[in-house]
């Protein structure tokens, strides 16, 4: 291939192209570059996802593409597929870049320099409280590192060169801006998903490989450790706080500074980035309702998306996979009270099936459904009733949101996992009213206590002490619980830790990683310390958690 001295449009969105193959090449060691043990889908999963978005839009546009048709596909496609922290100040980032370049019909050094510093000033301006050694400190150096070799006469490679060199550098002094990088052995994720950007331009420009994704060891020291939720891959250092909160806001531009202004008195991590009426927001805080009511006085909110930052984790099968509404149509009338539920593996559909559920959203911790998935499943039910199941925490205040789109009457029965939502359907009648249902469910759903066995993909310390990669985990209710070198050992001590005199029966759901050995052995177990406590079996097939538990 030969080296090119510009860039058609062509060509850039073939580096779009490039970089999200390279980011879903690495997401993995991406991903792993956080610091809680438990598996989740942060920075690589979410600068993905990004450009999946980016890529979408690309695709859908008609040829011949021009630089303008091609820098507004790339600008609103990250702005609306943007997700989590990362990917919000990546879709800036890509905006300064796209912003720069749509100005001309080719793209050369002194537009590929002025795009990056474009780009590093609209990341630091979205961000309220940046915080350097983070990705906006990689994309800073990017652009002085591409403004100075175009001072100095180089050609497009030699300015794309120099942007990625002093990137690279930056990248490793990052653990020398945050303690809590220090502290985890780690360079910032996010800092290092952007560096793909740059050996996407060289792939494209020069005919350079793109990066294979490096091994661990090399990215990370052994056996450092460091408390949960202090990098993120972003613009800030990440605090206590417990919920993340996205949305879009239609709002006109003048609005936007009185907004975030309210924003800073609830929380951190605030990112706001769009314009021209459209804005993707991002908050890190305690206060859901605060954080969604506070947009209303400037416009109106969509697409909401709450995560729980504690209990965050990762359902790459459902990620790759996609949320989608799963409908078995009953035999005979429709239920006066309907049902809908969030499930996360085929044989926990099964069970919800066998208990009444024909109507399913699939979905999860890390890959949410939205309220239209929701909604879709409600509007295709014959009941006029409905009953929510969203079986995780963070799809709950979506669920919320479904009763003031339909005609129907919908109510949130606020189950947090699984087995949750399986004690309340205990107490669902399909003849009663909704509203005798929802008392119902509510009541059963808090009768259990759920749990879960996984594996720790990165080293900690915990409320059950130091947590080293690899480990077995038991989590309850977003809480370390128990640490074990096995999926058994770690289900003993959280059972025992969690069991009292007046439980009678436990749950246990088995997933991706359960063997018949370690199921027997948990089963065994409880019959002999506790042989009060009746036990079922059930086969769930989630992803990432052997075992869920529920206790009763």
């Amino acid at each position: 291939m030969a080296t090119l001295t510009a860039l058609s449009a062509d060509d850039v969105a073939t580096v779009m192209s490039a970089f999200r193959d390279g980011l879903r090449r690495h997401q993995a060691v991406i991903n792993r570059l956080n610091v809680y043990p438990v598996p989740d889908g942060d920075t690589g999963t979410n600068m993905a996802l990004t450009l999946d978005a980016v890529a979408a839009e690309l695709e859908g546009l008609a040829r011949p593409v021009d630089m303008d048709a091609v820098c507004k596909a790339v600008a609103h496609g990250s702005l609306m597929g943007a997700r989590g922290n990362s990917g919000v100040i990546l879709s800036q980032l890509l905006r300064g870049v796209a912003e720069r370049f749509t100005a001309s019909p080719t793209v050369g050094p002194d537009e590929v320099a002025e795009g990056l510093v474009t780009a590093s000033d609209l990341a630091y301006q979205a961000v309220v409280r940046p915080v350097e050694g983070t990705i906006l400190t990689v994309a800073r150096a990017a652009g002085e590192g591409a403004e100075s070799a175009r001072r100095d006469g180089g050609d497009l490679v030699a300015v794309v060169e120099g942007a990625r060199r002093h990137a690279a550098e930056a990248l490793e002094r990052t653990p020398e801006l945050l303690e809590a990088l220090a502290r985890a052995g780690v360079v910032d994720a996010g800092g290092a998903g952007f560096l793909l950007l740059l050996d996407a331009l060289l792939c494209v420009v020069d005919g350079r490989p793109m990066p294979e994704p490096p091994e661990m060891a090399e990215m990370a020291a052994a056996g450092s450790s460091a408390p949960a939720h202090e990098v993120g891959g972003n613009g800030e250092a990440m605090g206590e706080l417990r919920y993340e909160v996205m949305y879009l806001l239609q709002a006109p531009d003048d609005t936007i500074a009185d907004f975030k202004e309210v924003w800073a008195g609830i929380g951190d991590s605030i990112v706001v980035v769009g314009g021209e009426g459209l804005w993707n927001c991002h908050i890190h805080t305690d206060d859901i309702g605060a954080a969604i009511e506070a947009c209303l006085d400037a416009g109106r909110p969509r697409e909401i998306r709450v995560t729980d930052l504690v209990e965050q984790v990762e359902e790459e099968r459902w990620v790759r996979e996609g949320v989608g509404v799963s409908v078995e149509e009953p035999a005979g009338p429709p239920p006066t009270t309907g049902i809908v539920a969030v499930v996360s593996g085929e044989g926990i559909g099964r069970i919800f099936r066998s208990l009444g559920v024909h109507y399913q959203v699939r979905g999860g911790q890390s890959m949410n459904p939205s309220t239209a998935d929701i909604l879709e499943a409600v509007e295709q039910m014959g009941s006029e009733q409905v009953i929510v199941l969203p079986n995780n925490k963070n799809i709950c205040p979506v669920a919320e949101q479904v009763d003031a789109l339909t005609k129907k009457q919908v109510r949130v029965v606020p189950t947090g996992s699984i087995v949750e939502g399986f004690s309340a359907l205990l107490a669902y009648d399909p003849g009663a009213e909704v509203e005798q249902n929802e008392k119902a469910m509510r009541t059963s759903s808090c009768r259990v206590v759920p749990a879960e066995v996984t594996q720790a993909v990165r080293d900690a310390e915990t409320e059950a002490g130091r947590v080293a990669a690899g480990d077995w985990i038991g989590v309850s209710r977003g809480t370390v619980v128990s640490v074990s070198d096995s999926a058994a050992g770690a289900a003993f001590a959280l059972l025992d830790r969690l069991l009292i005199d007046e439980h009678e029966l436990v749950t246990l759901i088995e997933g991706d990683g359960a063997t018949v050995a370690d199921t027997r052995r948990i089963t065994t177990w409880l019959h002999d310390e506790h042989p009060d406590v009746a036990t079922e079996v059930h086969h769930g097939g989630q992803p990432l958690y052997p075992y869920l538990l529920g206790i009763e």
